[in-house]
């Protein structure tokens, strides 16, 4: 410790678990040209979504050569569109030397993680293999986790999560918001802001709200925005759900 440190400060740091939404890119191969020409379209329809946003290369169903993989280049294509390549989900023992050569973390693919926690199954809580949230409501076994209830209005530029359960909201959430959930969540008033549900995977999440007129909305890291959700059930009231890897929406009244 120098003369200068504070006295009552034992360490420099602490660590501590967290629970983090992250968006995955789902590479099926690698050209250089197309994965830009693409990423710049992805970026156009919701340029606030992905601004700063860090993000996984998911190779579990990826295709291509491994010689043609250059995380390098995915990593330089990324940066100057304000992307931050963090880490690589999945992936043979090749393409994940590959990334740790690129100094990418190393995640385990679906079928890896089931393969590694099998044993434990019984006995761990459905998040337990991940980024575990210490300061949410933890269910008991076989019990649900509980709701996380708002009552207020989500105001733009709030960001509300739920890495537990679903997610009530009885007010209306705001352009320029965003609410997270690992459930479902339920908005009982208009959805101008973000909506983002299942945000660990859960592909049976769905969102549910009294008026859609929301900027973006996601299950599972599938997503719409505002301009592809015009043309069914805007400003009704309506439940979102992922079919076939599709974003479907239903008006409550046909549902």
């Amino acid at each position: 410790m120098t003369d200068t440190a504070n006295p009552g400060v034992k360490q420099a740091f602490q660590l501590k678990s967290a629970s983090v939404s992250m968006t995955a890119l789902e590479l099926h191969y690698f050209d250089n040209d197309d994965f830009e020409a693409t990423l710049r379209d992805k970026i156009s329809q919701a340029p606030g979504f992905f601004k700063d946003i860090p993000i996984i290369v998911s190779l579990e169903k990826y295709e291509g050569l491994d010689s043609e993989l250059d995380f390098f280049k995915i990593i330089g294509a990324c940066r100057r569109h304000q992307i931050h390549v963090v880490g690589v989900r999945g992936g043979n023992d090749d393409q994940r030397r590959l990334a740790r050569g690129a100094a990418l973390a190393l995640l385990p693919g679906n079928s890896q993680r089931d393969r590694a926690h099998a044993p434990e199954a019984s006995t761990e809580t459905p998040e337990a293999s991940g980024a575990a949230a210490s300061e949410a409501p933890v269910a008991s076994a076989g019990e649900p986790a509980p709701a996380r209830v708002i009552n207020q209005p989500v105001r733009s530029g709030q960001q509300i999560y739920a890495p537990e359960g679903d997610l009530v909201i009885l007010a209306p959430v705001q352009a320029g918001a965003e609410v997270l959930a690992a459930g479902n969540i339920h908005v009982y008033g208009p959805l101008r802001g973000r909506a983002l549900a299942g945000i660990h995977g859960a592909e049976s999440a769905r969102i549910f709200c009294q008026s859609l007129e929301a900027e973006l909305v996601s299950i599972a890291g599938h997503y719409k925005i505002s301009e592809d959700l015009q043309d069914n059930g805007w400003k009704k009231a309506v439940q979102i759900q992922l079919r076939d890897d599709l974003l479907v929406v239903t008006p409550l009244d046909k549902a």
